[in-house]
């Protein structure tokens, strides 16, 4: 297995020189994010004093009728989450893929393009994985992450394997991240510094962060795919 400091080298040389374009990417998802969530955040945070006096006055139907408006807003963000924000966020982790091993440098263009081909696989692929993740979070919170970490390259191979199904890709992912769960979050905890530095900068310096953290865990998945492959890809 290489050492995180090779997958972070990887990731620097790939980004070199291409540094715009990968934050105008991360800009933009960041952007859906705002646009997907912004909306039921506020409308929540707006409406929590309201109800507070609504409830004082006991107007029932006051209450019914403004959560009627936070569960339709709030409907209306999830839609957007599942079927737009979560194939954007698959097909920016797999243009890194591309950027790091075959230099397509059009990293927005191949986001967008990656997001929505093949693309009720890839949104299935995503909402049954997340679905998987709640359930063994509901357990207690480590089940959750350690699954969490286990399920990590089924965005990657979604894209890469369109032969495969939701399960299988989902299966795949579990075999590959056996014995390396750990170290894709070893790879995450070497960030902290650089975290903590974003952090401080008003959540600016995440323009950058994120695809250095991204590239790098696009490294990864090649390390781990290579090993899978070695191990003859074994169930």
């Amino acid at each position: 297995m290489k050492t995180n400091q090779e997958f972070k080298n990887e990731a620097l040389a790939a980004l070199h020189g291409n540094w715009g374009k990968a934050v105008v990417a991360t800009l933009l998802v960041i952007i859906f994010a705002a646009i997907c969530q912004g909306p039921s955040s506020v409308m929540s945070a707006m409406n929590q004093e309201q109800m507070q006096s609504l409830a004082q006055y006991g107007d029932t139907a006051g209450i019914m009728t403004l959560y009627g408006s936070m569960l339709r807003v709030s409907g209306a963000a999830f839609l957007l989450m599942v079927f737009f924000f979560h194939p954007v966020v698959l097909g920016y982790e797999n243009a890194m893929v591309g950027l790091l091993y075959r230099e397509e440098r059009e990293i927005t263009p191949n986001m967008f393009h990656i997001a929505f081909s093949n693309y009720w696989h890839k949104v299935g692929g995503m909402v049954w994985m997340y679905i998987l993740v709640a359930l063994w979070s509901l357990l207690f919170v480590i089940p959750g992450l350690i699954k969490a970490f286990s399920y990590a390259m089924t965005p990657y191979i979604l894209h890469e394997n369109p032969e495969l199904s939701i399960t299988e890709a989902i299966h795949r992912s579990r075999m590959m991240m056996r014995g390396h769960k750990f170290d894709l979050f070893w790879l995450y905890l070497s960030f902290i510094g650089w975290i903590l530095l974003a952090i401080m900068t008003a959540g600016i310096g995440f323009l950058w962060l994120t695809p250095y953290m991204e590239t790098a865990q696009a490294a990864f998945y090649n390390e781990v795919k290579a090993d899978y492959a070695v191990r003859g890809g074994l169930d």
